[in-house]
C-alpha cells in the first residue's frame, strides 16, 4: 500500500485540529503553520473533509474549522476516503485484470491485504491518536518527514 502525501497531510492535519480545537474553531493558517503544510494545499482538503461530513467550517472572526462529530467517531480510513486515496495494494486498483484484463494468480492475496488493512485503519480514531500523540517541540525538518509537531495545552 502506498499512502500519499494527501492522505498523509489530511490524518496529520486532523490529528491537529484535534489537539488544538479547545471548543473553538482552528484556522486553516495555524494547522498549515504547525505542520509545514501549504495553506492552500490545505484548504482543498479541509474542503474535502468537509463535503464528507468530517468538518464544518465556521466562518468570521474567529472562524476556521471544527469537528461535524465526536472524534470518537472519525476513523483514519475516513478521513483518507475522504480525501479520495484508498486502501488498495492491488496493482489493478481491484478490478482484477491485473494481467493481460484477467486476473492475476496473487489478485485475491492482494485484495485480502487491501481489506485487512482498511480494517486497521476503520479501528483507529482520532479519539485514539490524541490519546497516544507523540507531542514534541517545534524542530527542524519534523514537518518534511511527516512527524506531528503540537504543543499541547491542556
Amino acid at each position: 500500500m502506498r499512502l500519499t502525501t494527501k492522505g498523509r497531510y489530511a490524518v496529520t492535519a486532523m490529528l491537529d485540529l484535534a489537539l488544538h480545537q479547545r471548543g473553538e474553531p482552528v484556522s486553516v493558517y495555524d494547522v498549515a503553520e504547525r505542520q509545514g503544510i501549504s495553506t492552500a494545499y490545505l484548504e482543498q482538503l479541509f474542503a474535502r473533509m468537509r463535503r464528507a461530513g468530517l468538518l464544518e467550517s465556521v466562518r468570521g472572526p474567529g472562524g476556521g474549522y471544527q469537528f461535524a462529530r465526536s472524534i470518537d467517531d472519525i476513523s483514519v480510513s475516513d478521513i483518507v476516503t475522504a480525501v479520495g486515496e484508498g486502501v488498495d495494494v492491488t496493482r489493478c486498483h481491484g478490478a482484477a485484470d491485473c494481467q493481460d484484463g484477467g486476473q492475476c494468480l496473487t489478485h485475491d492475496l492482494w485484495a485480502d491485504l487491501s481489506d485487512q488493512i482498511d480494517g486497521y485503519l476503520r479501528q483507529v480514531t482520532l479519539a485514539s491518536l490524541v490519546e497516544r500523540a507523540d507531542v514534541r517541540p517545534s524542530g527542524s525538518g519534523a514537518a518534511a518527514n511527516g512527524s506531528l509537531i503540537a504543543a499541547r495545552q491542556l
